[in-house]
């Protein structure tokens, strides 16, 4: 926690439980870490990253019964849900289906409009909740190997996750510094880095972290909460 500036917590329908992700919300409020809910499809035995085929209003219920619940965590320890980041294959899905993308955007207005949306850089979950007045925020991943059209490259395909440590820290400074990264195809994509995103589940977690925040502040570069 003492290395990010956001957490994404699971609201449980993924990975955890209502223990754990109290948990964490008290870790992130201990170091002033922003806190964002987390939903999922209703999926733990593939940890989420299994796409359904569910209706927008069912997701819109899916997100907004998730999120109301890490919000109401979140407050009754004082603190503030800052924002709201889908979690794996409803995150991967929202990015290319608008209608999807719109039922998130609605339900975290819904929830509670001065919450920020994270999603993929060029998206259409971006574009859906600028399409109602909610803020936005543009996502990149530390970790995960892009695709041409921006897309991350689906992890069934191997090299999708990235953990060599100099590999990482070279997609890093060329989204934030360069806003570009090089596809899997070795073509250069423009994407806007707002915020990034490291795995908690990747195996190097830890030390890519602790690398990447001390390359970064040698560079110069601020890490905050969007």
């Amino acid at each position: 926690m003492a290395l990010v500036s956001s957490a994404n917590i699971s609201c449980g329908f993924h990975a955890g439980d209502v223990a754990l992700s109290a948990r964490t919300i008290d870790l992130a409020l201990e170091h002033n870490v922003a806190i964002g809910a987390h939903p999922s499809f209703d999926d733990k035995a593939n940890f989420g990253r299994t796409p359904m085929a569910l209706s927008p209003n069912a997701v819109f219920d899916l997100v907004l019964y998730q999120c109301g619940a890490i919000k109401a965590l979140v407050e009754a320890r004082g603190g503030v849900l800052h924002h709201v980041k889908p979690h794996g294959a409803l995150y991967n899905q929202a990015a290319q289906d608008a209608d999807l993308a719109g039922a998130i955007a609605k339900a975290v207005k819904a929830l509670d409009p001065k919450l920020k949306l994270y999603g993929l850089a060029g998206s259409l979950s971006l574009q859906a909740a600028q399409n109602i007045g909610l803020e936005s925020v543009s996502e990149v991943f530390a970790d995960r190997r892009y695709l041409s059209d921006g897309s991350l490259m689906p992890r069934s395909q191997p090299g999708a996750v990235l953990s060599d440590d100099d590999e990482v820290q070279a997609q890093v400074l060329a989204m934030v510094q360069r806003g570009e990264v090089i596809a899997a195809n070795g073509q250069p994509v423009a994407l806007a880095a707002q915020t990034l995103c490291l795995h908690g589940d990747n195996a190097h977690a830890l030390s890519l972290a602790k690398r990447l925040h001390q390359r970064l502040g040698a560079l110069g570069i601020h890490i905050e909460a969007p």
